[in-house]
């Protein structure tokens, strides 16, 4: 049993180098981030130099996650080596510690900062992400600018004998208010026989508003409306559900966005994807600090070899990029989401554990 004195020790050493390096990385994305922000929309209506700033620290939280791994796995690198190159890991080893015992302050650690990831971090981060674009929509709004969207799905609208399909480039309130749109509609034998191009289309009750239309039909020559009032059954909370992004749901939000998705026939499985993503991501900060592990505990104090360093970079980003990989299927529901997000995981930590059992037991 390690010392509970040399236990808080290396806990509080891993601590240290968390904060400096969440810090550091926090720094550069908010100055990336800024940087991009007044590039984008410095032209904007109602842009300043404060909202700025408040955008860029509105979405900081987001992005940080998406760093969580790879920044975990240099935590504990850099931890371990440290340690290494003053001996006192080699103390550890002549006090009769093995390495499963001195390596548990710092796999608790991870640990935890995967638990502040998903129950802090994320939320914030969700919040923060909602005003940030709230802000933008009003700058854009005021500037006649509207944004661009590639996650807009075609959505498909059968309301009585009319059987529509709408896609626009952009949209803003959820769905409900859609730019640049095109709507095709179609016969009862599956054939096109109306187009419409919509400067802008605003779902009210029971229709869609469209506005400077432009109709083409195949019996007749282009026609130019100011106006024009499609019949929908669509709600605005099918819209909502339909078009939301995962990564912007907070986790206390995930599983009753599931339960509303359900209840309107839209696939959850990008839903509960995320949902296991953000409850794995505590035992995948685990995983990464036993890669950082077998590459930091056999370091001599001036011997200490860059190959098996990158090694360990390599192999963490490899397990990162192979976890990233294996959520798009577990989206796009090609695998069970569960399996997909648990299996690489469960792989990583036997593999680690695995490796540190034979370089260190034989």
């Amino acid at each position: 049993m390690i010392p509970k004195t040399l236990s808080r020790y290396f806990f509080r050493r891993y601590l240290i180098t968390a904060v400096w390096f969440l810090i550091g990385v926090s720094g550069i994305i908010f100055l990336a981030d800024f940087s991009e922000t007044s590039r984008r929309m410095s032209g904007f209506v109602g842009y300043t130099v404060t909202g700025g700033l408040l955008m860029s620290l509105l979405r900081l939280p987001q992005i940080l996650q998406q760093t969580i791994p790879t920044l975990t796995l240099f935590i504990g690198m850099t931890t371990l080596i440290a340690l290494n190159r003053r001996s006192e890991l080699v103390v550890a080893r002549a006090a009769g510690l093995s390495v499963w015992q001195f390596i548990t302050p710092f796999v608790f650690g991870a640990f935890l900062i995967g638990v502040f990831s998903t129950f802090v971090i994320n939320p914030v981060g969700a919040w923060g992400q909602s005003q940030a674009t709230n802000m933008e929509t009003t700058w854009r709004k005021a500037s006649n600018a509207a944004k661009p969207s590639n996650f807009l799905p075609w959505i498909r609208q059968i309301s009585g004998d009319n059987d529509t399909v709408i896609g626009a480039k952009s949209y803003e309130n959820g769905g409900t208010e859609l730019f640049d749109v095109a709507l095709f509609h179609f016969d009862a034998n599956g054939r096109i026989f109306l187009r419409q191009d919509a400067a802008s289309a605003t779902l009210e009750d029971g229709y869609w508003q469209l506005n400077n239309v432009l109709e083409t039909r195949t019996d007749a020559p282009p026609a130019r409306k100011a106006s024009a009032q499609v019949r929908t059954n669509l709600k605005r909370e099918f819209l909502q559900e339909s078009i939301t992004k995962p990564e912007s749901v907070a986790f206390f939000d995930i599983l009753r966005k599931v339960e509303a998705a359900r209840s309107f026939g839209i696939s959850t499985k990008a839903l509960e994807t995320q949902f296991h993503s953000l409850l794995s991501l505590p035992l995948l900060l685990v995983a990464m600090t036993l890669i950082a592990a077998t590459v930091s505990l056999r370091f001599s104090r001036m011997a200490q070899s860059r190959s098996v360093i990158l090694g360990g970079i390599v192999s963490g980003f490899v397990l990162y990029v192979v976890t990233v990989l294996v959520r798009a299927f577990g989206s796009s529901g090609v695998v069970p989401p569960m399996v997909a997000v648990w299996i690489p995981v469960t792989v990583a930590m036997a593999l680690g554990a695995t490796i540190l059992l034979h370089q260190e037991d034989g």
